[in-house]
């Protein structure tokens, strides 16, 4: 557990120059360490980074020198395996090595409210954040961060007694979490990623597990009741277990489905609220999710009854990004995984006029879960990036498959066949990084040429 008195006049190691990496780096300077960021990329593959870099803090790139190992402490990138070379070498000379969230929080007064699962994490936690916000105002502030965009280190220290810090928390940061400890927690969901970093599905359960670990019975955390790995995981959480469904009602659960409404069970009563107008239902479980934290959070149904009906989304998730030529083009780059994508599908392809764009850097999983619904709903698919060959071999014979090399040759082929009445899914099932800098950037460079095109209407 970082706890920064032990560490008073100790010299800080942040690695990484990423967002979080940064924030931690500007953080730690401003709370009087004497700190120093080291980075394996050259300083030119970095610059655009280091602009938001604190002068206080000492830089080093192109490598990890000897300055290293004369910390006390070090703060690693989330997505830096624990087999590196330099965390083990830290390890091994007994330097303690923490998270950029465990960092954060140390130094915030407000109650933290996590949200992690495999799929719907930032949509769940916006929405938490929206409801809190109207929970709190003028009271205090809900300050939404973490794997959702803004890193935990540029937020949570700001954060009073009478403030509620909402965290989107993956399972790397979790992973590299020593204790962590939230008022309220969640996980939405698990299903196979990202194993290619934590060796295999027992250790990415055992990470998704850390969000609840160190809870007590004062605090509460929220499980998926349809998800295995969920219930099995609800069996060994230590503070109140409530359970949410889509597909059952009543029983044990405390939120789920009737009548077009959601029933939230709150002590010997209920309430019945109308969801967000979003599709599929496993917007129905975010909303579930974030309003069963937001009311054990001092939330009343008014407030989430207000988020509720002004929630529009978020954005790179089944995002509309206009139409050209009747043919309706969809946002999902943050679908960076096959379940993603099956949920898109689920959501989206209700007759047979999807075109899909699939393809990116792969995490070694099976694009087979996606057959039955390529066969239902996809006229064809598009592949792109380095796994487009891998894609294709795995998929052969559910529609036809066009080699397009990028998203804009995907998006220019849909227009050549696609008729009105259409709709061009862009949704890879792979990260971005051979490509793009991020989700983010593939999402708005997406929307951006599809504007470009002849004919483009706004959604």
């Amino acid at each position: 557990m970082f706890i920064p008195e032990n560490f008073k006049g100790k010299r800080a190691l942040v690695i990484g120059a990423g967002k979080s990496g940064v924030a931690c780096a500007n953080l730690l300077a401003a709370k009087g360490f004497d700190v120093l960021l080291t980075e394996s990329r050259g300083a030119a593959d970095v610059r655009d980074r280091l602009k938001a870099l604190s002068r206080k803090v000492k830089v080093e790139t192109g490598g990890h020198g000897k300055a290293a190992f004369a910390c006390g402490f070090a703060v690693k990138s989330p997505g830096m395996s624990h087999a590196n070379p330099l965390i083990k070498a830290l390890k091994k000379n007994k330097i303690p090595v923490f998270s950029e969230i465990e960092t954060a929080l140390a130094f915030s007064k407000g109650r933290l409210l996590a949200v992690t699962g495999t799929n719907g994490k930032t949509t769940t936690t916006v929405l938490l954040g929206e409801i809190m916000k109207a929970a709190l105002r003028g009271k205090g502030r809900a300050l939404v961060c973490g794997n959702v965009g803004t890193p935990a280190a540029e937020v949570a220290a700001r954060a009073g007694k009478d403030d509620a810090v909402v965290m989107e928390v993956s399972s790397y940061q979790l992973e590299d979490s020593v204790h962590l400890k939230p008022a309220a927690a969640c996980i939405l969901n698990i299903t196979p990623d990202h194993l290619d970093h934590h060796g295999s599905m027992a250790a990415y359960v055992k990470a998704k597990e850390r969000v609840f670990k160190f809870q007590d019975k004062a605090a509460c955390c929220v499980f998926n009741y349809e998800d295995k790995y969920c219930r099995d995981l609800a069996a060994r959480c230590p503070s109140q277990t409530l359970f949410f469904s889509s597909a059952r009602k009543g029983g044990k659960l405390s939120a789920w489905a009737e009548g077009g409404r959601i029933v939230f069970r709150k002590g010997k009563g209920k309430v019945a609220l109308k969801p967000p107008a979003l599709p599929g239902a496993h917007n129905l479980e975010n909303a579930m999710c974030a309003a069963l934290m937001a009311l054990e959070s001092g939330a009343s149904p008014a407030d989430v009854r207000k988020a509720f009906a002004s929630f529009k989304g978020v954005e790179h998730r089944i995002e509309p990004a206009g139409s050209v030529r009747g043919v309706a083009f969809v946002n999902d780059s943050k679908g960076t995984n096959v379940d993603s994508t099956v949920v898109a599908l689920k959501a989206l392809g209700k007759k047979k006029n999807v075109w899909l764009i699939l393809g990116g850097q792969g995490k070694g999983l099976p694009y087979a879960p996606l057959l039955p619904l390529i066969r239902r709903s996809v006229k064809g698919v598009l592949t792109i990036g380095e796994d487009a060959p891998k894609i294709e071999a795995e998929l052969v014979g559910a529609a036809p498959l066009i080699t397009a090399l990028t998203m804009e040759n995907a998006c220019r082929e849909i227009l050549e066949l696609a008729g009105k009445g259409d709709l061009a899914l862009f949704s890879p099932s792979c990260a971005s990084f051979d490509q793009f800098r991020d989700f983010e950037d593939r999402g708005r460079k997406f929307k951006a040429f599809v504007k470009t095109l002849k004919g483009w209407k706004k959604a």
